[in-house]
């Protein structure tokens, strides 16, 4: 799952609408913004294995800390609980907290069983929704779809900034998942390690982005 954690975090601004875009991108992602750097680090693993599912080459094989079950319900009161700290809001923090654990259910409808349910043991849970590249794509595209109504909705543009800048972002990620799927494989785990830590650099748009939009008047209400 890709564009379905952003429509996530664009859906999750009507709920929170005192909370940035780029905060809730980081929420809706984090265990995806988590991992590169774990993978990185070999502390969590994935290796090449073309046809392991219709949709992705990847097989992931050891990802605990990033991946499982109760490793994303901790971090999500993490989260959750240093924005509290941070800003007070009572609503921000559990819509944040929220958005993190949205991203491990997910990634259950997509994933063939191979998410784990704790830090050890041989549990693992998956829907295995990539196994068929139609239905992926439906889901994907329509949840997207669906956050980006939703945020636009919630939001007004207050310059050309928050309404071009926004569209170039949605376009942006919509071309990327593109070629993901229909693109060459990576060349090795390390590389994906490496194109995974870019993520950053749309949590930085989206803060960008948001700042230039206004909340519409009765969103979150």
């Amino acid at each position: 799952m890709f564009l379905g954690h952003y429509a996530v975090a664009l859906a999750a601004k009507k709920a929170a609408p005192q909370t940035s875009l780029g905060t809730l991108f980081i929420g809706a992602q984090f265990i995806d913004l988590l991992w590169p750097i774990l993978l990185l680090a070999g502390v969590e693993h994935v290796r090449l294995d073309p046809g392991n599912t219709v949709v992705t080459p990847l097989d992931f094989y050891n990802y605990p800390f990033s991946h499982s079950l109760l490793g994303v319900v901790i971090w999500s009161l993490v989260l959750g609980g240093a924005y509290y700290g941070i800003r007070r809001s009572w609503r921000g923090s559990l819509v944040l907290g929220l958005t993190v654990l949205s991203h491990w259910l997910l990634d259950l409808l997509t994933h063939r069983p191979d998410l784990p349910i704790t830090f050890s043991g041989d549990a693992r849970a998956g829907l295995g929704l990539w196994n068929s590249l139609s239905l992926t794509l439906i889901l994907e595209f329509g949840l997207f779809i669906a956050g980006i109504a939703l945020y636009l909705r919630s939001t007004t543009k207050r310059d050309g900034i928050g309404q071009y800048g926004f569209w170039a972002l949605m376009l942006v990620l919509a071309g990327i998942y593109v070629a993901n799927l229909f693109g060459p494989p990576p060349p090795s785990a390390e590389m994906i390690g490496f194109a995974g830590n870019a993520s950053w650099l749309f949590v930085l748009w989206a803060f960008w982005v948001d700042r230039h939009r206004n909340v519409s008047e009765g969103s979150g209400s």
